[in-house]
C-alpha cells in the first residue's frame, strides 16, 4: 500500500478493475517486489479492501526472451524498411517481433511511439538506442501505453515509477476507436497457420488451444484505419512434426482451428521467402500471393490444391 491508501496492480493492469468491481469479496496478496506503475485504472484504494496477505518480498517470475533465429532475421528485415518516422508500434512476443526492433535500433527510423496490449523487453531496448519518443503520437504523446507487461527483471525496473510509461485497461488499449487515433500504426504479430484465402488461426492447433484470443485482430483493424497505418502478420513458411517438415501456409485450416483473424481484415503477410499485401486481392489472387511466400517445396503441391479446390479458375496465372 502507498502512502495513500492504494494498492497497485503492477504491470497487469488488464481488467483488474473491472472484475474487482463485481467481486463480492476483495483480497489483495501484496508483493514487495511488483513494479510500481503509473496509469489509469491502476490501483485500488485500502477502503474497498476486505483482505490483506503479505506475499513478502520473493522476485517476480520472469519471462524468457527467445533469440531470433535465421527465419525470424529474414522476416525482420523485411518488415523494418515498412516502418517510418513517428510510426507507433504494437509488437507481439516472440523471436521476430524482437529481431525487428533490434534492425530498427540499427535503422536512421526516428520518434517512435509505444501503443500496444503487452510491452516486451525489445520495447525497452529501442528506448535504449534513442529510437522511441512517443513525440508524434496524438494520444497519450511521449508516453509508452500498454495494459499489461511480461518479461525480464530489467523490464520491471523500467516501468517501475516511470513517469514515460503508461498502464492502461484493455478497453482502452485494445479499442480499434482508440488505436486507429494515432498516425502510422504499425502492428506485428504471429500466427501459427493460414489458408490460402488468408484466415489467420493464431490461438490452436486444431481442437487444442494454445492461446487465448489476445488483441491481434483489435490491433489488426486498428492499423489499418489509422492514416498510414500497417498491419503485418508473421510466420516461417514451415514447422517440424515427428521428424516431418510441414508447411504453415495450407489449402484449408487443420480442422477445429480457429480463425484469429479473418481474411477481410489480414494486410501484409510476411515469410522468409517474402512480403505480400493482400487487401483488395481477388481469391485466385491471394492464392497466387501466399503461394509465391510458402516454401518452395510445397508451392506446387498449394497450387495443385488450389485449383482442385476451385480457388483458382483454369487458366488463372
Amino acid at each position: 500500500m502507498d502512502a495513500h491508501g492504494y494498492f497497485n496492480f503492477g504491470g497487469a493492469i488488464t481488467y483488474q478493475k473491472a472484475m474487482l468491481e463485481r467481486a463480492q469479496k476483495i483480497v489483495v496478496e501484496t508483493c514487495a517486489a511488483m513494479p510500481y506503475v503509473f496509469g489509469q485504472e491502476e490501483s485500488i484504494h485500502v477502503s474497498e479492501v476486505d483482505h490483506v496477505i503479505d506475499g513478502g518480498d520473493a522476485p517476480l517470475p520472469e519471462l524468457a526472451n527467445p533469440a531470433p533465429s535465421d527465419v525470424d532475421r529474414r522476416v525482420a528485415a523485411l518488415i523494418a524498411p515498412e516502418i517510418q518516422d513517428g510510426a507507433c508500434l504494437q509488437i507481439g512476443i516472440g523471436g521476430m517481433p524482437n529481431a525487428v526492433c533490434t534492425l530498427l535500433c540499427e535503422s536512421p527510423v526516428r520518434d517512435l511511439g509505444i501503443h500496444t496490449e503487452m510491452l516486451v523487453d525489445a520495447m525497452i531496448d529501442l528506448v535504449d538506442c534513442g529510437k522511441v519518443t512517443g513525440a508524434r503520437k496524438r494520444t497519450d504523446p511521449f508516453q509508452m501505453v500498454f495494459t499489461f507487461a511480461a518479461g525480464s527483471r530489467r523490464q520491471y525496473d523500467f516501468i517501475d515509477r516511470n513517469s514515460r510509461v503508461r498502464g492502461c485497461p484493455v478497453d482502452y488499449t485494445n479499442l480499434p476507436q482508440n488505436i486507429m487515433k494515432n498516425e502510422r500504426v504499425v502492428s506485428i504479430n504471429n500466427t501459427a497457420e493460414m489458408d490460402l484465402q488468408g484466415q489467420a488461426a493464431s490461438e490452436s492447433a486444431g481442437h487444442r488451444h494454445v492461446s487465448g484470443t489476445g488483441g491481434q485482430l483489435q490491433f489488426v483493424r486498428g492499423a489499418y484505419a489509422s492514416p498510414g497505418g500497417k498491419s503485418f502478420m508473421c510466420l516461417a513458411s514451415t514447422y517440424e512434426r515427428r521428424g516431418e517438415r510441414r508447411s504453415r501456409i495450407v489449402p484449408a485450416l487443420a480442422e477445429g482451428n480457429v480463425v484469429t483473424t479473418p481474411r477481410t481484415d489480414v494486410m501484409y503477410v510476411v515469410t522468409e521467402y517474402g512480403m505480400v499485401n493482400l487487401k483488395g486481392k481477388s481469391v485466385a489472387e491471394r492464392v497466387k500471393a501466399l503461394v509465391s511466400i510458402a516454401h518452395p517445396d510445397f508451392r506446387e503441391e498449394l497450387e495443385r490444391e488450389a485449383r482442385e479446390r476451385k480457388l483458382m479458375p483454369r487458366g488463372f496465372v
